[in-house]
């Protein structure tokens, strides 16, 4: 990796008490993802879903303060159930849009989890940290994925 690369990027990293298959799915269809996706406080209502290579998950985040904030995601990448690649933007055609990988890797019976986000300037990664406190909100969203796997959220 690129001293660039690492300027610009998040990694965040969990290891979740389930089997990797079963956190690779709670991807797949929107009826997890809505139920444990976000940090904190945060909830997701979804406008379309099609989870598969080219395909598009438009939603809007919406926030404690109730601040509505739209996203957009396309499937870049997808390898059952090892990785997951994807484009994030507020809409098609973000300028500002960043990738994720994401890793799920099988360890005995549970499954480390890596976000591997990389922005397209290192300003914009510095802003998602300092205004949107992406790196905090990556653990809690992570955080929510364990609970909801492992039957806490069900």
């Amino acid at each position: 990796m690129t001293g660039a690369q690492h300027d610009r990027e998040i990694v965040i990293s969990r290891l979740i008490d389930a089997p990797r298959e079963l956190v690779f799915t709670a991807f797949t269809e929107v009826r997890h993802l809505s139920r444990w996706w976000g940090p904190e406080g945060f909830s997701t209502t979804t406008r379309s879903f099609a989870f598969g290579e080219g395909g598009v998950w438009e939603f809007v985040m919406h926030g404690p303060d109730g601040t509505d904030y739209p996203e957009w995601i396309t499937w870049t990448e997808i390898v059952t159930p090892e990785r997951i690649a994807l484009l994030h933007g507020e809409h098609r055609d973000d300028p500002d849009a960043f990738t994720s990988i994401l890793t799920f890797a099988a360890e005995g019976a549970a499954t480390r989890i890596e976000m591997r986000t990389v922005f397209p300037t290192r300003e914009l990664r510095d802003r998602a940290v300092e205004k949107y406190h992406a790196i905090e909100g990556g653990r809690q969203t992570l955080e929510h994925l364990a609970a909801y796997v492992t039957g806490s959220l069900l």
